[in-house]
């Protein structure tokens, strides 16, 4: 365990807020009122804590993006955050019993790893409240749900991929077969399918048969041999475009792509951040990403806890409430085919109108 008190810093490149403003389910709270000294005045006692799965603070994807959140709505309300760091899932019970100890009322779980243990510190403290990002399996007056439709975002990165691949091969793969990571595959390849069915053509997607919900996954969420593997073996087949899903897993996608020797062709799509911003190092290689509105939504469900107004109406975010989006093309906007952009609208505006259909077996129930 990794515990970490500090004050709250900046919203930082990670932070999506200035991107993508998560409108939930349940109504945005009002912004507490501002003291004199600038910060926002909660009008309960707050102690805002969050505790991480086992890919940590730094994963440049969902627990770092949830943690933004936390230190930004800590930050406005003039509070220190408490931060703990989970190893591995054996952490996970003890960590959620650590910082209830230490005193905090509104505590966010990262991931849908922590759904058992974070429903067993809820039963046993009805009144505290915690926030979970990425589950709703956990039903109690004294939980919310923070989840997001990313099947709709990935939907539009697949066709993406389908148009720029120009060998005809493209891949994606997880870190476990658990729904936070299999709604993006979902989503993916119905996207690539699309692509084919517009434009009349017939590129592969290796990794993920939607049909059957089986593919291939590394086993966590670690960067390493297992990660980097999977990565090599879809590259030895020809995919030109790769979409690992599960946290740090795409720095082990990096290496096997940097192997192939610096003009490969060989891109990647990011998930949860733009990671063009949050692994500078590994910029020149993002097509694009899709994005979670994390940050904005762990920021608004605290802020809304320290001003009296905690709901367990669970925050669902989709194309149409900006929760999920896709990052820009950056370095690769002039690659693109010059239609992309305008083919990548008009489907947008297809899904939120209910035009084209994005069903996963793990999308959220919108309330």
């Amino acid at each position: 365990m990794r515990n970490i008190t500090r004050t709250a810093a900046r919203g930082g490149a990670v932070a999506l807020g200035a991107m993508l403003l998560l409108a939930g389910c349940a109504a945005a709270p009002e912004a507490p009122a501002e003291t004199s000294g600038g910060a926002a005045e909660p009008t309960v006692d707050i102690q805002p804590c969050i505790v991480s799965d086992e890919g940590g603070f730094d994963d440049r994807s969902f627990n770092q993006l949830g943690a933004e959140g936390l230190r930004a709505a800590a930050e406005g309300l003039g509070v220190e955050p408490i931060e703990v760091e989970s190893n591995s899932p054996s952490d996970y019970a003890p960590n959620l019993t650590s910082v209830i100890d230490q005193g905090c009322n509104m505590v966010v779980s990262v991931g849908f790893s922590l759904a058992e243990a974070t429903g067993a510190a809820a039963t046993a403290n009805p009144d505290i409240n915690f926030a979970i990002i990425d589950d709703s399996s956990v039903v109690a007056d004294n939980v919310q749900p923070i989840v997001y439709d990313t099947a709709q975002a990935a939907f539009l990165a697949g066709y993406a991929a389908a148009s720029y691949s120009e060998s005809g091969i493209v891949a994606t793969w997880g870190g476990l077969q658990i729904p936070p990571v299999t709604i993006f595959m979902d989503g993916f390849v119905d996207g690539v399918n699309y692509f084919n069915e517009q434009m009349g053509e017939d590129v592969t997607v290796l990794g993920w048969d939607v049909d059957a919900q089986n593919g291939s996954f590394t086993g966590g969420f670690a960067a390493g041999v297992e990660a980097k593997s999977i990565a090599e073996q879809f590259i030895g087949q020809g995919a030109d475009v790769l979409m690992p899903v599960g946290g740090p897993i795409f720095l082990s996608a990096a290496e096997a792509i940097r192997d192939q020797g610096d003009d490969s062709g060989i891109v990647m799509i990011g998930v949860d951040a733009d990671l063009y911003e949050t692994s500078p190092e590994n910029a020149d290689l993002f097509l694009t990403s899709v994005l979670k509105g994390m940050s904005t939504g762990v920021q608004t469900v605290v802020e809304q806890a320290a001003a009296g107004e905690f709901s367990s109406e669970p925050y669902v975010g989709t194309l149409e409430n900006e929760g999920v989006g896709l990052a820009p093309f950056h370095d690769f906007e002039g690659s693109v085919d010059p239609e992309l952009q305008a083919q990548l609208d008009e489907i947008t505006a297809g899904i939120i109108a209910g035009d084209i259909e994005v069903v996963s077996p793990a999308s959220p129930e919108t309330p």
